[in-house]
Parts: C-alpha cells; structure tokens; sequence
C-alpha cells in the first residue's frame, strides 16, 4: 500500500501544481480550488507513506517524480519547451528515483 499512497500523492501534487499554473497567479477561482485540494491530498498520502518510508526517502520519490510529470504537464498542455540540458537533468532525476527504488535498502521492496 506504501507505494500507491505515494503514486497517489504524486498525482495530487501534479494536479495541484497544473491547476495552479491555471489559476493565472490565483486569478481564476476554479483552478484555485484545485490547488488547494490537490496540495491537500498529496499531504495527506505523503504523510502516510511516512508510516513505512524513511521521510528522505520519500521525499526524494515525491519530488523527483513530481518534477518530471508537471514538466511532461508543462509541455503537453501548457506548451512549455525543454532545451537540452533540462532533459538531461530531468533524466538524471529519473535515474536517481530509479537507483533509490532498485538499489537502496532503505526502501521496502
């Protein structure tokens, strides 16, 4: 269950940081709203990965996955562009999220 609270609150926190992006610098109260619920629930289930994962750990999961998704975000309905050495970081990112999920055994498998 660890590890669905965690994809759980990586996709409320991808929602949440989108509808921000929507909101126009908190101009439209829609978007507003799901700000706020989105950064809500991405607490609420990061705080219960905490039960089982290391905060560091988890942390490292949450925030590294969020950047990388809220960019494909950025890019697919934003129209946001990436040049070459934020692919590069952002594959980096990946790889690290990777290395910690295969190889650490801080991680419960």
């Amino acid at each position: 269950m660890t590890y669905l609270y965690l994809v759980a609150a990586i996709v409320f926190e991808v929602i949440g940081t989108a509808a921000l992006q929507a909101s126009e610098q908190f101009t439209r109260p829609k978007p507003l709203v799901l700000t706020a619920f989105g950064y809500i629930a991405s607490f609420y289930f990061l705080s219960l990965v905490l039960r089982a994962m290391p905060v560091g750990i988890a942390y490292a999961i949450w925030s590294g996955l969020g950047v990388v998704l809220i960019t494909l975000v950025g890019f697919v309905w934003f129209g946001q562009r990436l040049d070459m050495a934020a692919v590069i970081g952002l594959s980096l990112i990946i790889a690290g999220v990777a290395i910690i999920n295969l190889f650490s055994r801080t991680v419960a498998h």
